[in-house]
């Protein structure tokens, strides 16, 4: 179970911070030409994650801008463990962008926001 403050801690900091979009929908990896990004990708503004960079969201197709899930993700290859913030995804959404997160030596878990409790 998670902290009745644990979502609205998320949703406050996306909020109160731009994200700016860098790879948008349908665009092409720059290292991995085969992954075709299925929605809006990019950052925080202003965050700082684990790799040094912006915190990384996906953007879905919701009108509201919630914080809908988290996408927990490790790389074994590159030693690193990452949250990816989805922004007003949706189930299928979400399911979409998991599967982008365990390819190879990569893995990855889903925590959807459970929306009765929040």
């Amino acid at each position: 179970m998670t902290h009745p403050d644990f979502w609205r801690a998320f949703d406050e900091m996306v909020a109160a911070s731009q994200i700016r979009i860098d790879r948008p929908r349908g665009s092409t990896h720059p290292r991995y030409p085969d992954l075709i990004y299925p929605l809006d990708y990019g950052y925080l503004e202003s965050t700082t994650s684990g790799d040094g960079g912006g915190i990384d969201v996906w953007v879905g197709s919701l009108p509201q801008r919630r914080v809908t899930a988290l996408v927990c993700c490790i790389d074994l290859e590159k030693r690193d463990v990452e949250i990816k913030i989805l922004v007003g995804c949706t189930q299928q959404e979400a399911r979409e962008i998991l599967a982008i997160h365990n390819p190879g030596n990569q893995s990855a878990m889903l925590i959807e926001r459970d929306e009765r409790r929040t």
